[in-house]
């Protein structure tokens, strides 16, 4: 039996870890993990490991998607085989490399070739114990008869080295010196001859760590002189070579991946306006929002844009209402009312997490928290209990189960008045007996007066003291703020947490409510801007900084997904703040002058704008421009869809007898043919216009990126 857990990979740097399971060779975790790609990357890698408490963890295997396969997989549920993990095909990165070829006449009057290389920069290698890696390269001349290896110095903390090295090797020829203007080696030789390009992590006291390699023909230089460009670092050749492996298992994943090229935000008006106008249109069904939530393939990836569309205008309640009306008038048992997936139970469900996720968490974290950390178990039905458990027992309190009966408990108090005391009245036998423990008279007046509170439209008086909402929290690794005793200030691991009154850290994790260890406090009204840190800085990656009132304090997140949420978080709830900046220092202010353009007072004005604006009177944190392009793109995803409700209104318009091929257009709801044609005609003409930016970005991002460039390394596949 094993521990197992699993991590996501943006290339080699983890982003994410499922919770461990336990004892189990077919472990169910059941976890979903949702962020934004802030970099490029090549591969989305999922590790399977089993957990080991004295020794490094095992890596049992792998699933690697390439990026341009990801939408081959997006919304589809898959069993993936894992891969064995070696060493030597776990690369990442990019080399920039410069080959020439001259020609040298030596002392004795014979002429040779002088092979010229010239290695660059690196950019994008991995972190090596989450740390940036010491690299450094070894360039070698390999042919039938030869193997000439030169080394490069080794860069220290950092994973975009720049070498900027130059090595000499010399190909000899026994003629003659004629007086040629050019000198060419001949094909039979210059074929079998080859630079190679191996990159390590200099390991200090320890083995060096292989970080990939490169090989280059010399004949690239066959027709012209001088050759440079970018490569891919690829795995070592046994990396690469097929063998038989024993059966390790596959994962079952389910991958969403959208990837958008959102447009300057002139080129949304018509599409927003349209889509703005939905709640006034009448019938409903006739409307732009309501056409989009009903031709979608996967109706949760287009609501959820929709609403927070809707919700930013101050739109939603309108159009919700208008749709739910629409259900309630094609409801035959009032016993169903909003039990079925429709649009408006979909657009109430994601209205309900966006507004409601605060209250969820200040009246609900606290008790999951304690439930997660703790192993007792409260199982209650007899046919799941483990051997030697007790019903009895465990009524008096593993995880996804007990949380799975606590949801099953509130939502049997929430149906009270409908339930009945006998058995039949509980989808669950069980949870009768459960039940029973809740029917005293304080339970009821409690229950019930909470349904009144949550029901009414009244509007209840805040008392000014309400708790401070949890929004984050995580180990980070922070600079020391003051100074040193040996003058040198270092990094600590520290714990922070942010609630929308302040940003703290400590020494140790805890319950956010309770703690009262903070080391250092600073108030989210005192926050002045969020901003990347460059890694020159300090030499480390996923930096960023707090700038306020006092020094900016410097932090490194674990992982660049981490980074980005973080600042996505600070900035979210400081952007109201007054005094705001408009400008910062991309760099550290260290020895007496800032990194970025060497000012040397310390209260210098910043040198660089700041990325995050101040929005007036928002409410919710929402990119318009970025919610509408991901409803475009819905959009052409369903124009055929489109295409067969328009055809249907066309049918209805003038064909009003029996309807001849109802499946083709059954399922859609058409109360008025006329306004929804007109309705269609107008989405349809919308996206043909947006369709041309969109073109001419994809022609330009092809065209552009010359292969070879760093944008569009030698050795990338599409």
């Amino acid at each position: 039996m094993r521990d197992c857990f699993c991590t996501i990979n943006l290339d080699q740097e983890e982003v994410y870890r499922t919770q461990v399971v336990e004892k189990s060779l077919s472990p169910f975790f059941s976890e979903e993990f949702y962020f934004e790609i802030p970099r490029a990357f090549q591969y989305l890698s999922f590790y399977v490991y089993d957990k080991n408490v004295l020794q490094r963890d095992l890596r049992i295997g792998k699933v690697a998607i390439k990026k341009e396969d990801l939408c081959n997989h997006s919304g589809k549920e898959t069993w993936f085989s894992l891969q064995p993990v070696d060493s030597n095909s776990e690369v990442q990165g990019k080399v920039h490399l410069e080959l020439k070829l001259n020609e040298l006449i030596t002392e004795n009057g014979t002429v040779c070739q002088q092979l010229v290389v010239h290695i660059k920069a690196c950019h994008g290698l991995p972190l090596i114990n989450g740390q940036s890696c010491d690299p450094y390269a070894t360039v070698s001349l390999v042919g039938p008869s030869r193997n000439d290896q030169k080394k490069t110095k080794v860069k220290k903390k950092t994973s975009n080295p720049q070498f900027n090295e130059i090595f000499y090797f010399e190909v000899t020829r026994s003629s003659s010196y004629t007086r040629k203007s050019q000198f060419q080696v001949e094909e039979e030789d210059i074929e079998k001859l080859e630079i190679r390009i191996d990159l390590w992590n200099n390991g200090n006291l320890v083995q060096d760590i292989f970080l990939g390699e490169l090989k280059v023909p010399v004949n690239v230089l066959r027709s012209d002189s001088s050759h440079q460009a970018w490569y891919l670092l690829q795995p070592r050749d046994n990396g690469n070579k097929s063998s038989k492996t024993d059966d390790l298992g596959s994962l079952r994943l389910n991958i969403c991946y959208t990837e958008d090229y959102v447009l300057p935000s002139e080129y949304y008006g018509p599409l927003k306006t349209l889509l703005l106008k939905s709640p006034d249109v009448q019938p409903i069904s006739a409307s732009a929002a309501y056409i989009f939530g009903e031709i979608c393939r996967d109706k949760n990836d287009a609501v959820l844009p929709l609403v927070r569309l809707l919700l930013h205008h101050d739109k939603l309640v309108p159009f919700a209402t208008a749709v739910a009306e629409l259900d309630l008038k094609d409801t035959q048992d009032a016993n169903t009312i909003f039990r079925g997936n429709s649009l408006a139970t979909r657009c109430l469900d994601e209205m309900m997490k966006i507004v409601g996720g605060h209250y969820l968490k200040v009246t609900l974290k606290p008790i999951i928290d304690e439930i997660c950390e703790s192993s007792k178990s409260c199982e209650i039905d007899p046919i799941k209990l483990k051997e030697g458990d007790n019903v009895e027992n465990n009524k008096d309190a593993p995880t996804i189960r007990t949380l799975t009966l606590i949801s099953k408990t509130i939502q049997t108090l929430g149906s009270w008045g409908s339930l009945s005391k006998s058995k039949s009245s509980f989808k669950e036998t069980f949870m009768c007996e459960f039940f029973k423990m809740f029917q005293e008279e304080g339970y009821i007046t409690a229950v019930k007066k909470f349904l009144d509170e949550i029901s009414s439209t009244e509007t209840k008086e805040t008392s000014g003291t309400s708790e401070p909402v949890h929004l984050k929290e995580g180990e980070m690794h922070k600079r020391a703020q003051g100074r040193t005793r040996i003058g040198k200030k270092n990094f600590k691991k520290r714990w922070f947490c942010l609630t929308s009154r302040e940003l703290t850290y400590h020494k140790q994790p805890g319950k956010f409510i309770e703690r009262k260890d903070a080391i250092y406090t600073i108030p989210v009204k005192n926050i002045l801007a969020v901003e990347k840190l460059e890694e020159s800085s300090f030499s480390k990656k996923n930096m960023f900084q707090v700038i306020h009132t006092e020094k900016p304090l410097y932090v490194q997140a674990n992982n660049c997904v981490e980074a980005n949420e973080w600042i996505d978080v600070l900035c979210r709830v400081s952007r109201c703040n007054q005094n705001r900046l408009s400008s910062y220092h991309p760099s550290a202010y260290i020895n007496g002058s800032w990194l970025c353009c060497q000012e040397t007072s310390e209260n210098a004005v910043g040198c660089k704008p700041c990325t995050a604006g101040v929005p007036a009177d928002i409410q919710i944190d929402i990119d318009e421009d970025r919610e509408t392009e991901r409803i475009y793109s819905l959009f052409t995803l369903s124009l055929l869809k489109l295409q067969k409700m328009e055809e249907a209104c066309g049918t209805i318009a003038v064909y009003q007898g029996p309807q001849k091929e109802p499946d083709d257009y059954s399922n859609f709801v058409i109360e008025d043919s006329v306004t929804t044609f007109k309705t269609i005609q107008q989405i349809k003409s919308i996206i043909e216009k947006l369709d041309e930016p969109h073109e001419k970005y994809r022609k330009k991002r092809s065209s552009s990126a010359k292969y070879g460039s760093k944008e569009n390394p030698i050795g990338k596949t599409s």
